[in-house]
């Protein structure tokens, strides 16, 4: 798994667990202030392209791995799209359930009818 989610250098696992989580955390943050403002969910993509390259480059300045690494910025902007729109989620689940609270009701990171 070394070579395919981080890269072969020393730093490498210690990187890519630090910089996931911190880009996570924002990626998480920037999907529920992207439902809190009620906007489409086609806005993430490009908010999370622009953090995934972010996060590469700081690979690249703090642990001098490869910058233009295709492999590597592809599994951080998967992994980013992904906690993003968990945060997308479970902001939205909650809007529907609060402000609709007669016709909807939260379940985990989504809502039901009731």
């Amino acid at each position: 798994m070394a070579g395919l989610l981080w890269s072969d250098t020393d730093y490498g696992l210690l990187s890519f667990i630090i910089l996931t989580v911190l880009a996570g955390a924002a990626a998480f943050a920037t999907g529920r202030a992207m439902a809190a403002g009620w906007g489409p969910r086609w806005r993430l993509v490009p908010a999370m392209i622009a953090l995934a390259a972010a996060t590469q480059f700081l690979h690249y300045a703090l642990f001098q791995e490869q910058l233009l690494s295709l492999r590597h910025y592809l599994v951080t902007l998967i992994v980013l799209l992904i906690v993003c729109w968990l945060g997308y989620s479970a902001m939205r689940s909650r809007q529907m359930a609060t402000q609709y609270s007669w016709a909807f009701t939260r379940v985990g990171v989504t809502w039901r009818p009731r």
